[in-house]
């Protein structure tokens, strides 16, 4: 199922019609484009100014590709004023924005900031892109924490069918069928788990990413070769030190660190993780992890 197919709000989601993202990086701007390509009005919210002069060519290519892809659909033009850029949360929209979703870095203290502003204005849904924290500890201190759900996203959002539903014990079963149905608003498909840090592809996958970095730590293979092993001898579409520059080594070292204090060592990032963050080597996004991107 391609996710950058001409959408649009069927009849199950006629409630949806005004999203708001905060958080301009790769996953806020991913779940801002797909809200865009499925027909609905998206406000992205962003501070820091240089992201936010980088946000409008990136629309800009984007819908350029959607375009040449999906001829006689949308319009460069329609898609790009699908999406407004903000520099702050906005005020004075009680009951008018559906979805609200936080996709700022995975601090919990950011994070908690981030939700109470938008649990302020009241949507309907809210939802947080978190990949590791714990739903509970995210809604803690809202008006009413059982209507948070984890919103997982996956890089690009819109080539990656997934939608991982994160659910508290507490979550009312209405608020679960929302969250189901903008995802499906958004041509995704859905799985729900429950709300344990790391929740189901997390967990998985960084414990195969980090053993990965042990091994090429430990010199066993170059970075090419183990993710290579993993494609052709597992047939995984990508490799899980290709994948890790995808996601960022920022993102992986933070969301390893929480798994640490959840489950113990075994989540331990390998110091040349941590090297080669600390080297302001993050990936695909910086030109170089542990594959060499400058020429891509």
């Amino acid at each position: 199922m391609s996710n950058e197919q001409p959408g649009g709000v069927d009849q199950s989601g006629g409630w949806i019609h005004r999203v708001l993202v905060v958080g301009g990086g790769t996953m806020g701007f991913g779940i801002a484009w797909v809200s865009a390509v499925a027909g609905l009005e998206v406000s992205l919210v962003e501070l820091d100014q240089s992201r936010r002069e980088a946000l409008t060519g990136a629309i800009a290519d984007r819908a350029a590709k959607h375009v040449a892809r999906n001829p006689g659909g949308a319009t460069v033009a329609e898609l790009m004023s699908a999406v407004t850029v903000l520099d702050a949360i906005p005020t004075g929209t009680d009951g008018v924005i559906d979805v609200a979703v936080e996709a700022v870095p995975e601090r919990l203290y950011l994070k908690r900031e981030v939700l109470a502003g938008l649990a302020a204005l009241q949507p309907r849904l809210l939802g947080s892109n978190t990949s590791s924290i714990g739903i509970s500890e995210l809604a803690k201190d809202l008006p009413a924490p059982a209507n948070l759900v984890g919103l997982h996203f996956f890089n690009p959002v819109w080539a990656m069918p997934l939608l991982e539903v994160v659910r508290q014990p507490e979550t009312p079963e209405p608020v679960l069928t929302d969250a189901q149905t903008f995802a499906v608003c958004l041509d995704k498909e859905v799985i729900t788990v429950a709300d344990l840090p790391g929740f189901a592809t997390s967990r998985l996958g960084v414990a195969l990413g980090l053993e990965a970095m042990r091994m090429l730590q430990d010199g066993v293979a170059s970075a090419a070769d183990i993710d290579r092993a993993m494609e052709l001898g597992y047939r995984h579409p990508m490799g899980p030190l290709r994948l890790t520059d995808l996601v960022g080594l920022d993102v992986r070292l933070d969301i390893a660190r929480t798994l640490q204090r959840a489950y113990g060592d075994r989540f331990a990032p390998p110091q040349i993780l941590i090297d080669l963050v600390a080297a302001g080597h993050l990936g695909h996004k910086t030109g170089r992890g542990f594959h060499d991107w400058s020429t891509s």
